[in-house]
């Protein structure tokens, strides 16, 4: 359920400004209006804040490191005590091997220049310039135009290959050639210089590696910051009007508060002598959302959180229908009732280790799903990628026999019967939970446009039976084709016609459908293309199960001799691993799909809410 909000407007004196900010932080359920806002405070507070996230992107990659600084003579331990110390001396490290690293890049980029020339020593071309009175220059030159040289120009030939020719030139430069331009340095001499800056970074390194073992500090810091920019935040919200006295100016802000906490506000804004207004949310608000669910429901959070997907403070809630459904299709994509179990077991084992101090709601959310992914399992006889003669019979008889792979195993017929009532449970999964997410949206509806959802229902209706009859129908079993499904997509196309763009007159919704008819007629096409994602449920699981009986296959003969045993039993490991992270895979992208794009635009949810976050002190 979508909590009913209240906009408010609390109004003290400005000379209790913060003192009334921190009593609301205390309260803790307004949930300020956004606004754009700046403040010096602010942006100090923010700059801060930038600090403190660079210098733990400095430090990350050496969270994970096992190795231990050397000796730290270089660093004065007594100096990264506080956050404002680590920061600096992490931010002066940083910008040091920065300035360190582009140098090196730098020299050795002039060494890969200087290297075809050999090592020499360029201080020596002036040198014998100003002692001697002889111009050297070095050119290279291609073939042609080593071959146009004056034949009275003096030089030296210093190498040569089929494409470019190396020389020395003798007291004047080639007209029309550009010499090479000599480095301050030789390559010797920058091999020198980049083994020093070598060490230079790895005494660096040794140092932020010191550094990141005090990097909780800094997230603290980034903690109490945040807390200091959201009070700052709220502070540069509240407006004070203009041409009033300052020893009566007054300050006000605005935001929005659950309808069940407006008592404790109230009770609040009298207690401290504040001017409250209280009313119902205007049409242009951004309302933000809080969902209020049972015990059951809540177990979706941890996905919902994940996703960061909220609805619409004005969309309906379909948590419910989220979870039940979400539910049904974990199980058919991981399919296997071995893995189902493993989940079981592991949930189960966490609880009982967790139970004093209270188990994650992620957990239960877990073993719920496990649950689901067992108990399709053992519907469709599927245990571990094992063929159906490698299983126990009494595993075999407590499936399902018409989505069983006992019954697939029996002979060509029965299979292609067991895979067209897989592909025809898929559909008619698509058509229930489809026609669910239409009549969420129709108790929502007050006026005639509750008709077009009517109308939908019926083009889903009559497009599942023309799918069944195309679709599903194979060779083994016909499922003939009813012109009962064909009038109810017509008629049901025609409702949806008149009433989409109902507006208080049939005649401008028709008119309106007109306009829009190309949309309208694709919206068949729609309809078939969203019965038809669910049978991804069906082709993803299958894929997994393939996955898994190929392993099987290749480890199970190196399960039958000593020598290769390890072998088998890392393979198994290994390829059901990877077999358990591709399906999670595909539980997120195609479980997760179904729910919050083909079943949620039925629904007419679009995910836009803001999710409610009261200010309160949060440290």
């Amino acid at each position: 359920m979508i909590v009913p909000m209240k906009k408010v407007f609390l109004v003290a004196q400005d000379k209790y400004r913060d003192e009334s900010l921190t009593l609301l932080r205390t309260i803790g359920v307004l949930h300020l209006e956004k606004k754009i806002v700046s403040s010096d405070a602010l942006n100090k507070l923010l700059e801060i804040k930038t600090k403190c996230e660079t210098v733990l992107r400095i430090l990350r990659p050496y969270e994970k490191t096992d190795k231990k600084p050397m000796s730290m003579d270089s660093v004065i331990t007594d100096t990264i005590n506080t956050a404002d110390e680590i920061i600096k001396n992490t931010l002066l490290l940083a910008d040091e091997r920065k300035t360190i690293q582009d140098t090196i890049s730098r020299l050795r980029r002039e060494k890969s220049r200087l290297e075809e020339w050999g090592d020499f020593n360029p201080k020596d071309f002036p040198f014998i310039t100003e002692n001697v009175g002889i111009g050297l220059f070095l050119y290279k030159l291609t073939r042609k135009a080593f071959e146009e040289i004056p034949s009275e120009t003096r030089y030296i030939q210093l190498s040569a290959n089929k494409d470019f020719v190396r020389i020395l030139v003798f007291d004047n430069e080639l007209s029309g050639r550009t010499p090479f331009s000599l480095s301050d340095y030789s390559c010797s001499e920058i091999d020198s210089q980049v083994s020093d800056m070598e060490d230079q970074l790895f005494d660096i390194e040794q140092q932020l590696l010191f550094i990141s073992e005090y990097k909780t500090i800094i997230e603290d810091e980034i903690k109490i910051i945040l807390s200091k920019i959201e009070f700052e935040t709220a502070k540069a919200k509240m407006d004070i009007p203009q041409d009033i006295p300052a020893d009566s100016a007054v300050s006000w802000i605005s935001g929005f508060v659950p309808q069940e906490d407006l008592g404790l506000l109230k009770r609040g804004a009298s207690e401290n002598g504040w001017a409250l207004l209280a009313s119902d949310p205007g049409t242009d608000d951004i309302v933000p959302t809080k969902l209020k669910h049972n015990r059951a429901v809540k177990l979706l959070k941890p996905l919902t959180d994940f996703l960061g997907v909220t609805p619409g403070y004005d969309e309906p809630d379909i948590a419910p229908w989220f979870l039940f459904f979400f539910t049904i299709f974990f199980g058919m994509i991981f399919g296997d009732a071995v893995y189902g179990a493993l989940f079981v077991i592991a949930s189960i084992i966490i609880m009982l280790k967790n139970r004093k101090k209270g188990v994650h709601i992620g957990i239960k959310l877990l073993l719920l799903l496990g649950t689901s992914n067992l108990i399709w399992g053992v519907l469709t006889c599927t245990w571990f990628g094992l063929e159906v003669k490698d299983i126990p019979l009494v595993l075999q008889q407590i499936s399902l026999p018409l989505i069983s792979n006992v019954t697939a195993a029996q002979s060509l017929y029965h299979e292609g019967i067991v895979r067209q009532n897989l592909m025809v449970f898929c559909f008619t999964l698509a058509l229930l939970h489809l026609c669910i997410g239409h009549i969420v949206a129709i108790t929502r509806i007050r006026t005639l446009k509750i008709m077009a959802e009517f109308g939908s229902i019926g083009m889903l209706v009559g497009m599942y039976g023309i799918i069944l009859s195309l679709i599903a129908s194979n060779e083994y079993r016909q499922i003939p084709m009813s012109m009962i499904f064909v009038y109810l997509l017509g008629i049901g196309f025609l409702i949806s016609f008149i009433f989409t763009y109902y507006e208080g007159s049939i005649g401008r919704s028709i008119l309106e459908a007109f306009k829009n008819f190309i949309a309208m007629v694709l919206g068949i096409t729609n309809v078939f293309s969203d019965i038809m994602s669910y049978i991804r449920l069906w082709a993803v699981g299958l894929a997994g199960a393939a996955i898994s009986s190929t392993v099987v296959s290749l480890a199970g003969p190196m399960l039958g001799h000593f020598i290769f045993f390890a072998f088998g039993i890392i393979l198994l490991a290994f390829g059901h691993g990877l077999n358990l992270v591709l399906n999670a895979l595909s539980v997120l992208v195609h479980g997760v799909r179904l729910n919050t794009l083909e079943f949620s635009s039925h629904a007419g949810l679009t995910w836009s809410g803001t999710e409610y976050k009261p200010f309160k002190d949060n440290i």
